[in-house]
Protein backbone atom coordinates (compact mmCIF):
# COMPACT_ATOMS: atom_id res chain seq x y z
CA UNK A 1 0.00 0.00 0.00
CA UNK A 2 1.58 3.36 -1.30
CA UNK A 3 -0.29 5.63 1.22
CA UNK A 4 -1.14 5.72 4.62
CA UNK A 5 -4.62 4.71 6.21
CA UNK A 6 -6.34 8.14 6.03
CA UNK A 7 -4.91 8.71 2.79
CA UNK A 8 -6.99 5.64 1.43
CA UNK A 9 -10.07 6.65 2.89
CA UNK A 10 -10.09 10.17 2.06
CA UNK A 11 -9.22 9.91 -1.19
CA UNK A 12 -11.73 7.08 -1.95
CA UNK A 13 -14.49 8.33 -3.84
CA UNK A 14 -17.11 6.93 -6.72
CA UNK A 15 -15.46 7.44 -9.98
CA UNK A 16 -18.03 7.12 -12.43
CA UNK A 17 -15.49 7.96 -15.44
CA UNK A 18 -13.53 4.79 -15.56
CA UNK A 19 -11.37 2.71 -18.44
CA UNK A 20 -9.53 -0.27 -19.15
CA UNK A 21 -6.01 0.75 -18.96
CA UNK A 22 -5.17 -0.44 -15.98
CA UNK A 23 -1.68 -0.87 -14.53
CA UNK A 24 -2.18 -2.96 -11.41
CA UNK A 25 -1.87 -6.72 -12.45
CA UNK A 26 -5.20 -9.33 -12.00
CA UNK A 27 -3.20 -11.19 -9.77
CA UNK A 28 -2.42 -8.34 -7.60
CA UNK A 29 -6.69 -7.43 -7.88
CA UNK A 30 -7.02 -11.14 -6.50
CA UNK A 31 -4.67 -10.53 -3.72
CA UNK A 32 -6.96 -7.59 -2.88
CA UNK A 33 -10.42 -9.35 -2.79
CA UNK A 34 -8.61 -12.43 -1.18
CA UNK A 35 -7.34 -10.28 1.60
CA UNK A 36 -10.54 -8.31 2.51
CA UNK A 37 -12.45 -12.36 2.41
CA UNK A 38 -10.07 -13.30 4.49
CA UNK A 39 -8.95 -10.12 7.24
CA UNK A 40 -12.44 -8.37 7.30
CA UNK A 41 -14.53 -9.42 10.67
CA UNK A 42 -17.65 -10.76 10.61
CA UNK A 43 -20.24 -11.53 13.51
CA UNK A 44 -19.93 -14.70 14.82
CA UNK A 45 -17.02 -15.11 12.88
CA UNK A 46 -19.62 -16.14 10.19
CA UNK A 47 -17.23 -15.72 7.39
CA UNK A 48 -20.28 -14.81 5.07
CA UNK A 49 -18.95 -12.82 2.62
CA UNK A 50 -18.62 -14.88 -0.95
CA UNK A 51 -17.02 -11.89 -3.77
CA UNK A 52 -16.93 -12.71 -7.05
CA UNK A 53 -14.35 -10.83 -9.57
CA UNK A 54 -15.81 -10.21 -13.09
CA UNK A 55 -12.70 -8.96 -15.74
CA UNK A 56 -12.60 -9.29 -19.66
CA UNK A 57 -16.00 -10.63 -20.95
CA UNK A 58 -17.17 -11.62 -18.20
CA UNK A 59 -16.91 -7.84 -16.65
CA UNK A 60 -18.81 -6.67 -20.63
CA UNK A 61 -21.36 -9.26 -20.20
CA UNK A 62 -22.49 -8.88 -16.17
CA UNK A 63 -23.39 -5.22 -17.87
CA UNK A 64 -24.70 -6.15 -21.03
CA UNK A 65 -27.15 -8.25 -18.76
CA UNK A 66 -27.69 -5.14 -16.49
CA UNK A 67 -28.47 -3.02 -19.08
CA UNK A 68 -30.88 -5.50 -21.00
CA UNK A 69 -32.82 -6.16 -17.94
CA UNK A 70 -33.52 -2.48 -17.43
CA UNK A 71 -34.34 -1.35 -21.08
CA UNK A 72 -37.05 -4.10 -20.69
CA UNK A 73 -38.16 -2.54 -17.49
CA UNK A 74 -38.07 0.96 -18.85
CA UNK A 75 -40.36 -0.36 -22.02
CA UNK A 76 -41.24 2.59 -24.77
CA UNK A 77 -39.05 5.44 -22.45
CA UNK A 78 -36.21 7.42 -23.02
CA UNK A 79 -33.64 5.15 -21.42
CA UNK A 80 -30.58 7.10 -22.76
CA UNK A 81 -29.72 8.18 -19.28
CA UNK A 82 -29.61 4.79 -18.22
CA UNK A 83 -27.53 3.86 -21.52
CA UNK A 84 -24.86 6.32 -20.50
CA UNK A 85 -24.62 4.86 -17.14
CA UNK A 86 -24.12 1.55 -18.09
CA UNK A 87 -21.40 2.29 -20.85
CA UNK A 88 -19.87 4.09 -17.82
CA UNK A 89 -19.71 0.92 -15.68
CA UNK A 90 -18.70 -1.57 -18.83
CA UNK A 91 -15.90 1.09 -19.86
CA UNK A 92 -14.35 0.29 -16.57
CA UNK A 93 -12.08 -2.96 -16.63
CA UNK A 94 -13.78 -5.00 -13.93
CA UNK A 95 -16.60 -6.00 -11.12
CA UNK A 96 -16.18 -6.92 -8.13
CA UNK A 97 -19.67 -8.50 -6.66
CA UNK A 98 -20.40 -8.87 -3.26
CA UNK A 99 -22.76 -11.73 -1.88
CA UNK A 100 -23.96 -12.99 1.46
CA UNK A 101 -24.19 -16.50 1.74
CA UNK A 102 -27.53 -16.88 3.15
CA UNK A 103 -26.88 -20.72 4.04
CA UNK A 104 -25.08 -19.73 6.92
CA UNK A 105 -26.71 -17.07 8.28
CA UNK A 106 -30.03 -19.36 8.18
CA UNK A 107 -27.71 -22.24 10.35
CA UNK A 108 -26.48 -19.72 12.74
CA UNK A 109 -30.33 -18.60 13.28
CA UNK A 110 -30.65 -22.07 14.02
CA UNK A 111 -27.98 -22.30 16.18
CA UNK A 112 -28.71 -19.27 18.33
CA UNK A 113 -32.21 -18.49 18.15
CA UNK A 114 -32.28 -15.97 20.42
CA UNK A 115 -30.44 -13.29 18.39
CA UNK A 116 -31.99 -14.59 15.13
CA UNK A 117 -33.45 -11.85 13.90
CA UNK A 118 -29.86 -9.93 14.35
CA UNK A 119 -28.09 -12.37 11.64
CA UNK A 120 -29.52 -10.58 8.72
CA UNK A 121 -28.13 -7.63 9.97
CA UNK A 122 -25.33 -8.77 11.02
CA UNK A 123 -24.50 -9.86 7.27
CA UNK A 124 -25.16 -6.50 5.85
CA UNK A 125 -22.99 -5.13 8.15
CA UNK A 126 -20.33 -7.28 7.04
CA UNK A 127 -20.75 -7.04 4.06
CA UNK A 128 -20.50 -3.10 4.32
CA UNK A 129 -17.64 -3.86 5.93
CA UNK A 130 -15.99 -6.12 2.76
CA UNK A 131 -17.24 -3.17 0.39
CA UNK A 132 -15.04 -0.42 2.07
CA UNK A 133 -12.17 -2.83 2.64
CA UNK A 134 -12.18 -3.98 -1.16
CA UNK A 135 -12.71 0.08 -2.47
CA UNK A 136 -9.93 1.74 -0.32
CA UNK A 137 -7.91 -1.29 -1.43
CA UNK A 138 -8.45 -0.49 -4.75
CA UNK A 139 -8.10 3.48 -4.43
CA UNK A 140 -4.46 2.92 -2.94
CA UNK A 141 -3.65 1.13 -5.91
CA UNK A 142 -4.53 4.00 -7.90
CA UNK A 143 -7.78 2.53 -9.02
CA UNK A 144 -11.33 4.65 -9.37
CA UNK A 145 -13.99 2.53 -8.16
CA UNK A 146 -18.51 3.05 -7.17
CA UNK A 147 -20.55 1.00 -5.43
CA UNK A 148 -24.07 0.07 -7.20
CA UNK A 149 -27.22 -2.02 -6.36
CA UNK A 150 -29.06 -3.48 -9.42
CA UNK A 151 -29.88 -6.82 -7.47
CA UNK A 152 -32.11 -8.19 -7.22
CA UNK A 153 -33.22 -7.09 -10.70
CA UNK A 154 -29.93 -9.14 -12.30
CA UNK A 155 -29.77 -11.64 -9.83
CA UNK A 156 -31.04 -14.79 -11.35
CA UNK A 157 -29.51 -14.24 -14.41
CA UNK A 158 -26.18 -13.65 -12.98
CA UNK A 159 -26.55 -16.96 -10.87
CA UNK A 160 -26.78 -18.71 -13.98
CA UNK A 161 -24.20 -16.92 -16.33
CA UNK A 162 -21.41 -17.76 -13.34
CA UNK A 163 -22.56 -20.54 -11.56
CA UNK A 164 -22.86 -18.77 -8.35
CA UNK A 165 -24.74 -21.23 -5.87
CA UNK A 166 -28.25 -20.52 -4.70
CA UNK A 167 -27.61 -19.99 -1.16
CA UNK A 168 -25.71 -16.82 -1.64
CA UNK A 169 -27.31 -13.56 -1.94
CA UNK A 170 -25.95 -10.50 -4.31
CA UNK A 171 -26.11 -6.91 -2.15
CA UNK A 172 -23.83 -4.84 -4.57
CA UNK A 173 -21.73 -4.41 -7.47
CA UNK A 174 -18.65 -2.62 -7.38
CA UNK A 175 -17.47 -1.34 -11.14
CA UNK A 176 -13.57 -0.68 -11.17
CA UNK A 177 -10.81 0.65 -13.91
CA UNK A 178 -8.20 3.45 -14.49
CA UNK A 179 -9.70 7.07 -13.38
CA UNK A 180 -10.50 9.09 -16.50
CA UNK A 181 -12.39 11.55 -14.32
CA UNK A 182 -12.48 13.37 -11.03
CA UNK A 183 -15.07 12.91 -8.73
CA UNK A 184 -16.86 16.47 -7.53
CA UNK A 185 -16.53 18.40 -4.28
CA UNK A 186 -17.59 16.51 -1.47
CA UNK A 187 -19.84 18.48 1.41
CA UNK A 188 -19.58 17.41 4.63
CA UNK A 189 -22.23 18.04 7.95
CA UNK A 190 -21.13 19.25 10.60
CA UNK A 191 -18.92 16.53 12.52
CA UNK A 192 -20.36 18.04 15.86
CA UNK A 193 -23.59 17.29 14.85
CA UNK A 194 -22.36 13.84 14.23
CA UNK A 195 -19.94 12.96 16.87
CA UNK A 196 -20.09 13.36 20.57
CA UNK A 197 -16.69 12.48 23.29
CA UNK A 198 -17.29 12.32 26.71
CA UNK A 199 -14.96 11.78 29.61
Amino acid sequence: MTKDFFSVLKERRSFYGINKDVKVSDERIKEIVEFAVKYTPSAFNSQTARLVILTGESHNKLWDITTETLRELVGNGDFSGTQQKMESFKAGYGTVLFFEDEAIIKSLQEQFSTYAENFPVWSNQASGMHQLVVWAALESEGLGASLQHYNPLIDEEVKQAWNIPANWKLLAQMPFGNPTAQPGEKEFKPLEDRVKFYK
